[in-house]
């Protein structure tokens, strides 16, 4: 079992998915919250992997620690809506927009573009960036096709869960079990890949390496 994982994030929520995917491959999963004093990273990439990179090595810079760092960049493709939100899924509706802002935008760009059925088809993607003493080892990707639903439905998840239903479900993930998600979800295929890169490299490698979404 590794010491320690940073997560590069300040979203409880988020760290919270991670830590119960990878927990026991660590002994503690930390995340910004406990380094008050590494700024917030500015994300002004195009892609995921971009700010999943800008994340991963903005936090290695002003960590005194030599420690494994994790970098999540994800969001939401909507097919109707030319792949938006995207990058942007987290600002959606503005810099300082909460979840529900972002959701209720959502439902009228897709209602003003009279998507339905499975014109309503979406995935969420998630990249993952691995850091260790400011080099970069590795980095994960997933993915979870789905469709949007026609209003929130459930109090669980965070973010867009609440309106997306993932392939081969009813429910969405506000509605399903945490322990359901954490298993069929973009961040859990990407954090599955690390999980299994650990184990195989144990942190010892002398490349970088990119691993495709399962």
């Amino acid at each position: 079992m590794h010491t320690k994982l940073l997560v590069a994030t300040h979203n409880s929520h988020k760290t919270a998915e991670i830590r119960q995917i990878v927990g026991q491959s660590f002994e503690e999963v930390l995340d910004l919250n406990d380094y008050p004093d590494i700024p917030e990273a500015i994300e002004d990439g195009t892609t995921f992997e971009e700010n999943s990179a800008i994340k991963a090595f903005g936090a290695s810079s002003d960590l005194k620690e030599d420690l494994y760092i994790l970098a999540d960049d994800s969001g939401l493709e909507v097919d109707a809506l030319e792949g938006a939100p995207g990058v942007y899924s987290a600002r959606y509706a503005g810099e300082n927009a909460t979840d529900e802002d972002n959701r209720v935008k959502l439902l009228a760009e897709l209602s003003q573009a009279g998507a339905k059925g499975k014109a309503r088809s979406a995935r969420f993607r998630c990249v993952l960036t691995l850091v260790k003493g400011g080099e970069k080892l590795a980095v994960f990707g997933g993915s979870c096709e789905g469709i949007i639903a026609n209003e929130d439905k459930g109090e669980g998840g965070f973010g867009y869960d609440s309106l997306f239903i993932p392939e081969g479900f009813c429910e969405t993930f506000g509605q399903l079990p945490a322990e359901t998600k954490n298993g069929l979800s973009h961040r859990a295929n990407a954090l599955a890949l690390f999980v299994d890169w650990l184990a195989e490299n144990g942190g010892n490698i002398a490349h970088e390496v990119t691993i495709q979404p399962r």
